[in-house]
């Protein structure tokens, strides 16, 4: 469903966007999981560094977009998203700019 709604906000630029979970290394982190993520994604911009999904081995054909599997990828990154779904459709999104001061 993930890929479905990036597909849907981003249109053909969605297969131009890295995307990447570090859920899979952290767990579920329940009430947390949203700070830490932020802190995450801040830390991506500041090392121009995309953190990976580990353990995608063998991503569903429909999930098609530019994943970013098992190991960390240096890039250029101005802007990122940090999404949270939360239990009984609490859901959340932040938007992040680099900022170089």
């Amino acid at each position: 469903l993930e890929t479905v709604a990036i597909k849907r906000a981003f249109g053909d630029y969605a297969y131009k966007v890295p995307v990447s979970s570090t859920k899979s290394m952290t767990g579920h982190l329940l009430g947390g999981a949203g700070g830490l993520e932020s802190g995450i994604t801040v830390l991506a911009l500041r090392d121009q560094i995309l953190p990976p999904t580990m353990n995608l081995d063998n991503p569903d054909p429909e999930c098609d977009l530019d994943y970013v599997p098992n190991q960390a990828r240096k890039a250029k990154v101005e802007y990122a998203m940090s999404n949270s779904f939360g239990f009984g459709g609490t859901n959340g999104a932040l938007l992040f700019r680099r900022w170089d001061g």
